[in-house]
């Protein structure tokens, strides 16, 4: 892999942003948009050079269990965020061959957007909300902080999954945090590979 440099931009010299709006404070309903990619972190460099947004937080990659259109499954995903006004970019790159709903729009040839994601402070109210409307729940999962993720079906109303995280305390400090780094940000490192002691770049 080619060597990053530690800024993308001459000084003085910043593309234009994708967005104008700060990052919203109080309610907020969908707050994420998520594309699939086959390398997170040549993506995150494409967002960063030709959107002016970042800097990406890539996350390691990990082996997240799940179950998967009713199956117990598991998958192995990288992914990065960055802050873009009032919506968070989320790039997400399947680094194992099993069947899931990241591979299925790839499948069919529709590979890059991939989801609307709202957080809710009431998981089991919206998981019925959306079941309820005849919604599969076609992929859930917790993290290792707790949290529970649900992806719904909506691909043949709407062309992308919709996905549902529970609110924690913890999880909206975390996009705070990653808001603040991006509204902030010079130019300076791109992407970041986050480590136990920071961050590195590629």
């Amino acid at each position: 892999m080619t060597e990053m440099p530690s800024r993308l931009f001459p000084p003085g010299l910043f593309p234009p942003r994708l967005f104008e709006q700060p990052w919203p404070e109080g309610e907020y309903g969908l707050f994420q948009l998520g594309f699939v990619v086959d390398d997170v972190v040549a993506a995150a460099t494409r967002w960063a050079t030709v959107y002016g947004v970042g800097p990406f937080h890539v996350l390691p990659p990990v082996e997240q269990v799940c179950t998967y259109r009713g199956a117990s499954s598991g998958i192995n995903l990288q992914v990065g965020v960055a802050q873009a006004g009032p919506a968070q970019i989320e790039l997400i790159q399947q680094r194992c061959d099993r069947p899931s709903i990241f591979r299925e729009l790839a499948v069919t040839g529709q590979a890059g957007f991939h989801q609307l994601c709202t957080v809710t402070a009431d998981y089991d109210g919206k998981r019925a909300f959306y079941s309820g409307l005849g919604y599969e729940l076609a992929c859930e999962l917790t993290s290792a902080d707790g949290i529970r993720v649900g992806y719904f079906d909506t691909v043949a109303d709407f062309g992308f999954f919709t996905e549902v995280v529970e609110q924690t305390p913890r999880f909206l400090r975390q996009l705070a945090n990653v808001a603040a780094t991006c509204a902030q940000w010079d130019g300076t490192d791109p992407v970041r590979l986050l480590t136990r002691d920071g961050y590195r770049v590629p």
